[in-house]
């Protein structure tokens, strides 16, 4: 098979779930060491369509045909598909952070010697596709001792020892800051030109631009266009008005601030890492809100904002050394969630599914999770008031899910996303910490979320931003504090900011 041939073909393919028709009639046709990309706004059905290719839903689930190298092909699960070198990974990875690289490169696929297993030679084979994905870590590591920009290489390593000839990569840059987004599409590149086929499910439509050959847009279920990046001169507006079926004229809506008084005052806030004694994750840090403001939170990755924005939340990481926190003039102790609640304070973490949703439950007990109060009627909840609370919500933020009763793990990323912001919402906070909000989340549900943003604003709340995506903080944001090894930098009007000079802030370099 040379290059330029088809490698894949999806034909008419059909998914229902009860009461949602998650892909209708869509068609991807795919060549030879391309690098495939997939758009389309939450929901889409991409995932669901990229499930079906690798046998997650297998065959028999789904109506149309799969053709994969000139033949059909009819897969029954995972393993099976991954015998014929079609290897996915997902936006939450799937690594076993106990174990060792080696351990997690070749589970389920181990090395078999004369007398067992051999982890000798597993060893060496992974120092082996360690090198060829640009990882200097030991193979003998423990995944939870590297950063998820390093596990995504042990992700695309695992691959590799699969013989992998198709790569599905689900928004594999959505948790990694600039510099390991970089080196991924890098490797991307280099996976190409040894004649690896990839498809890329991604959001960030810039990279996409900056690596796709081809790129296949979906809204609502069904394959709307393929574009030839090149030959059709395909840029970020093109993708977008595929994507959301209009051109949206700006990506932030228009606001004018109307900005209070300063309510919300951290000042020398100091914590230790929870599992490095003397090593402090936020050290000597002041910041302030005032009321109707939008403030940002940048730095590279591991900088503390995370830290930062939990231990405040009822100290909920790190050991609290010394620090204050006051609330309209007057200090207030913080020393559990429940008592950041009962103050006014709500914090949407960056890591939904670990820290923020429990996936057992429904759209509507997610969202009245952290309130349960205000639909509690003589020691029960009421399910009548629940269900209306839910349900606004669920139309407000545009979930999309045929009813509130829908349990929260059938929901795509964005759309647990969505959910978990109402859960959030729904406790009325005066000031709401936003941690990297739009990650995973599509150009239009963005300019949602956004919307939002300014509307807690202008009722006079508080909003803290933190993200990755300087873009997004210029775009949105009053104020911006930069934030290098658990110290406050700068802080910097958004009037007068920029990505540069954010960066030398960031990097310290000006600090």
């Amino acid at each position: 098979m040379t290059d330029g041939d088809v490698i894949l073909e999806m034909r008419s393919i059909t998914k229902e779930f009860p009461g949602v028709k998650a892909l209708d009639e869509v068609t991807l046709t795919v060549r030879s060491g391309e690098i495939h990309a997939i758009c389309g706004e939450n929901g889409a059905g991409k995932s669901t369509l990229m499930k079906v290719l690798s046998g997650v839903y297998p065959h028999g689930t789904y109506s149309g045909e799969i053709v994969y190298r000139g033949e059909e092909v009819r897969f029954k699960d995972i393993r099976s598909s991954e015998s014929d070198g079609i290897v996915i990974i997902h936006q939450e990875l799937a690594l076993i952070p106990e174990l060792s690289i080696t351990e997690n490169i070749f589970l389920g696929n181990e090395v078999r010697g004369r007398l067992g297993l051999d982890w000798g030679e597993a060893r060496r084979r992974s120092q082996e596709l360690l090198a060829r994905v640009g990882l200097r870590e030991s193979p003998d590591t423990l995944i939870k001792n590297i950063g998820v920009g390093h596990q995504q290489l042990v992700e695309i390593a695992r691959a590799l020892a699969k013989d992998v000839r198709l790569l599905i990569l689900d928004e594999p840059t959505s948790a990694l800051n600039e510099d390991d987004s970089e080196h991924l599409l890098d490797l991307l590149r280099g996976l190409r030109d040894h004649g690896i086929t990839s498809i890329m499910i991604s959001h960030k439509l810039n990279e996409i631009e900056e690596i796709a050959d081809s790129i296949t847009i979906i809204r609502d279920g069904r394959s709307v266009e393929t574009l030839d990046v090149k030959g059709d001169g395909v840029d970020e507006n093109r993708i977008i008005r595929g994507m959301v079926g209009r051109s949206l004229d700006s990506r932030f809506p228009e606001r004018t601030p109307k900005i209070g008084e300063i309510f919300f005052e951290v000042e020398d806030w100091t914590v230790e890492h929870p599992e490095v004694p003397g090593r402090l994750v936020c050290n000597r840090s002041n910041f302030h809100v005032r009321r109707g403001e939008i403030v940002g939170f940048a730095g590279i990755m591991g900088a503390g904002r995370t830290e930062l924005a939990r231990s405040i939340f009822g100290r909920s990481y790190g050991r609290f050394l010394s620090g204050s926190v006051r609330i309209d003039g007057e200090t207030v102790s913080l020393p559990s969630v429940l008592a950041a609640v009962k103050h006014g304070i709500a914090y949407v973490p960056e890591d939904r599914k670990s820290l923020g949703l429990n996936l057992l439950d429904t759209i509507q007990d997610t969202v009245i999770a952290a309130n349960l109060p205000r639909v509690t009627r003589r020691g029960s909840i009421n399910d009548d008031e629940a269900y209306l609370a839910a349900e606004s919500y669920r139309k407000s933020l545009g979930v999309k899910a045929p009813t509130v009763k829908e349990g929260v793990v059938k929901l795509s990323g964005g759309n647990q996303q969505k959910v978990l912001l109402a859960k959030w919402m729904f406790t009325e906070p005066e000031l709401l910490i936003l941690d990297e909000p739009t990650r995973g989340i599509d150009v239009g549900a963005k300019y949602e979320i956004y919307g939002l943003i300014q509307q807690l604003a202008d009722q006079g709340k508080g909003v803290v931003v933190i993200s990755s995506e300087l873009p997004e903080l210029l775009g949105i944001c009053d104020r911006i504090y930069t934030v290098t090894e658990g110290r406050v930098t700068g802080d910097v009007p958004g009037a007068d900011a920029t990505q540069e000079g954010l960066m030398r802030l960031m990097t310290g370099a000006a600090a």
